[in-house]
């Protein structure tokens, strides 16, 4: 299937830009995974930028712009459907308490209040933003214009700009009126991967096969984070709703209260409570704790509600990002926008956001204001504090020259007057100088790890993607603390226990390295280990997912035991190297699988590495000399008490153990042979 703009997410924000594009005339396929798992089902509709006093400018003006679209973005959307959207401009109320120690009789009298100007009644209240009105009302007058609330209430800032929309039936609406015009909605649908080849997004594949496009949108909100290393967690919101009782006379409360950690808003027949903010990833559910501290805050808010009969709870996950930004705009890909993160903001800013990645899209117009929420805020350049490598691999792709690694110029100066040649290692097309692959875990230290990597001379380095994206301890800001101009990264699969995992986080690796710039690195090291306790991989599991991630263009380098026939089948299906086991990771027992490995390397057509279980350099010089091309060596380097002096002595006895591979070994003898002459000896 082909389509001109996909559109993967089918929430608020990426149905707003498919309507916006399909009025624009192009075509449109939006891809929702599950249509009413989309946040704007979970929301309040508070379109609230005043009383939230965003602090940050850039945002606090994109939600204004988008506040201010509102009136005729609904309007279009109503004459399209027919239906009602819930827009109410009806300003919002933030009372405040009174203060600890009895400050209650600090109070400001009734009018606007521009930023910066501060009063001794208001120190808990943050200062309304300037360019917005805002209007104090002491305790007399907020009591007065909502009658009800809690005898704590002190005053209060009424924000007339502010407004509100029915969230479920805006997302009714936007589902109804994107049918109406010509979108086509595939519900259901999952997107598991990009394909993308040459900075360019080829296909995506989903659950339903491959659907490609002229362009894509990324627009699935807190689940972004499964398709592209992006930083857009799961935030979770619990909310409910209490039925308003029949024998009220009319609607109590008739105005949305912003509270302190709280929020009540009114609809027809019921009030709505939110939210919670809980940074627990996808666990999904309602629980006491959470709607405890819900009914609490509201009833301190709001007395009356306590005797409401509770209607309805439900969850939601709003997308946060670090600085709880958007994120907007062009992406790594020339062909892929990006339009996620919007956390608890979504549904104000849909109708902005519609128009911003209309307009860059089909206009290649870049509004200024998208500079603020653009990915690449989240990308520091490489430390330059700590030495780095000063040489690079050559990649084969015309982008580098080879360059040989460092050596001290007497080790220059001794191998480059060896009578003896040596072709370089070659794994997937990419030619590198150095046999030493290192990793990045179990350091004590970011600096020691750099200086590690360093020491060792090595050219490819293994990263933990699962570990990375959940900033594992030793991981944190590991992005920013290797040099990736001159380190080839190797993804790798760690704590993958099935097929289907170390697939997906193969995706999110290789999405993971263009973000660090290397656009054509399309390298993993495959990790299947469902086993715990001896980590040993899976024989099964690694060759279905080698099989797959071979099909999806992946340079596969498959950590298993030292199996011949488990070698050969995995070269057979495309792999890039095997990498058989020494000994189990991280145990320093040295070759365990010596003539199994023997094997393998007799056998294969492709680089054989040895990977796990070299605890000295003794048995990394053993390990080269049975002929491997290449080791990776991690725990050993990282576990030494000095591990940038172990990394050096791992680099020359990869060297060496090399070297006597070319040289060749002397014969083994059952008899002494002397080494002395036993012709032309003096005798007596």
């Amino acid at each position: 299937m082909t389509s001109e703009t996909v559109i993967i997410g089918g929430g608020v924000i990426g149905l707003a830009i498919a309507i916006e594009l399909k009025l624009r005339g192009t075509r449109v396929t939006v891809l929702c995974r599950d249509f009413q798992a989309a946040a704007t089902h979970a929301a309040a509709g508070m379109l609230a930028p005043d009383a939230e006093n965003i602090p940050n400018e850039a945002m606090r003006s994109l939600c204004w712009r988008s506040r201010a679209l509102y009136p005729d973005w609904t309007r279009k959307l109503e004459e399209l459907t027919g239906l009602n959207t819930g827009y109410r401009p009806c300003g919002i109320l933030a009372p405040v308490f009174k203060e600890a120690g009895g400050a209650g009789s600090r109070e400001q009298g009734a009018g606007s209040r521009e930023h910066g100007q501060n009063s001794s009644s208001l120190d808990s209240s943050p200062c309304p933003p300037a360019s917005s009105p805002a209007y104090w009302l002491n305790r007399e007058a907020i009591h007065q214009y909502q009658p009800g609330l809690g005898a704590e209430v002190i005053g209060g800032w009424w924000y007339p700009e502010d407004a509100q929309v029915d969230n479920k039936a805006l997302a009714h609406v936007l589902w109804t009126a994107a049918e109406s015009v010509g979108v086509e909605l595939k519900d259901g649908i999952t997107v598991e991967a990009f394909l993308q080849q040459q900075g360019k997004v080829v296909g995506v594949q989903t659950n339903a096969g491959m659907i490609r496009a002229a362009h894509y949108v990324l627009a699935s909100g807190a689940w972004s984070n499964e398709l592209l290393p992006l930083p857009v967690r799961p935030r979770k919101g619990q909310m409910l709703s209490v039925r308003i009782p029949e024998f009220a006379p009319e609607l109590p409360l008739k105005r949305v209260l912003f509270g302190q950690d709280i929020y009540i808003v009114p609809r027809r027949d019921r009030l709505v409570i939110g939210a919670t903010s809980e940074d627990v990833g996808f666990i999904p559910d309602n629980t006491p704790e959470g709607i405890q501290k819900l009914l609490q805050a509201a009833i301190r808010l709001y007395p009356q509600l306590k005797h409401y009969p509770i209607q309805e709870f439900w969850w939601g996950f709003r997308p946060a990002t670090p600085d709880e930004l958007p994120i907007l705009g062009t992406s790594y890909c020339q062909n892929l926008t990006l339009a996620t993160g919007h956390y608890r903001n979504g549904i104000l800013l849909a109708p902005v956001t519609a128009a911003l990645i209309a307009d860059l899209i089909l206009e290649q117009k870049s509004d200024p204001l998208l500079a603020d929420f653009h990915y690449s805020r989240f990308q520091s350049k490489p430390s330059t504090s700590t030495p780095m490598l000063t040489h690079s691999a050559n990649f084969s792709n015309g982008h580098r020259s080879a360059i040989s690694p460092q050596h001290s110029p007497v080790e220059t100066r001794l191998i480059a007057s060896l009578p003896i040649e040596d072709s370089p290692l070659i794994i997937a097309g990419k030619t590198f100088q150095s046999r030493l692959m290192t990793g990045t875990g179990k350091y004590r230290s970011i600096e020691e790890m750099q200086q590690s990597i360093a020491a060792s001379d090595c050219q490819i380095v293994t990263v933990a993607v699962r570990r990375v994206q959940t900033k594992a301890p030793g991981h944190e800001g590991l992005a920013e603390a290797l040099d990736w101009t001159k380190i080839w990264m190797l993804p790798n699969t760690a704590g993958c226990q099935t097929a289907e995992e170390a697939i997906r986080v193969a995706r999110l690796g290789r999405e993971m390295a263009k973000l660090l710039g290397q656009e054509d690195n399309n390298f993993v090291k495959l990790e299947v280990i469902p086993d715990l306790k001896y980590l040993l991989p899976d024989p099964i599991g690694t060759l279905q997912a080698a099989e797959q991630l071979v099909k999806e263009g992946f340079a596969v380098l498959p950590y298993i035991n030292a199996d011949p026939m488990l070698a050969k089948r995995l070269e057979e299906v495309g792999c890039a190297t095997v990498m058989p086991l020494a000994s189990p990771i991280g145990s320093g027992q040295g070759l365990k699988t010596t003539a199994n490995i023997q094997i393998i390397i007799e056998n294969a057509g492709v680089p054989v590495v040895v990977d796990a279980g070299i605890g000295s350099p003794s048995e990394a010089a053993q390990a080269m000399e049975l002929g491997a091309d290449a080791l990776l060596i991690n725990s050993a380097i990282a576990l030494s008490p000095n591990p940038a002096a172990m990394a050096r002595a791992m680099n020359l006895a990869t060297v060496a153990g090399r070297l006597a591979y070319l040289a060749g070994r002397m014969p083994i003898k059952d008899y002494a042979s002397p080494s002395s002459p036993v012709t032309g000896t003096i005798t007596s």
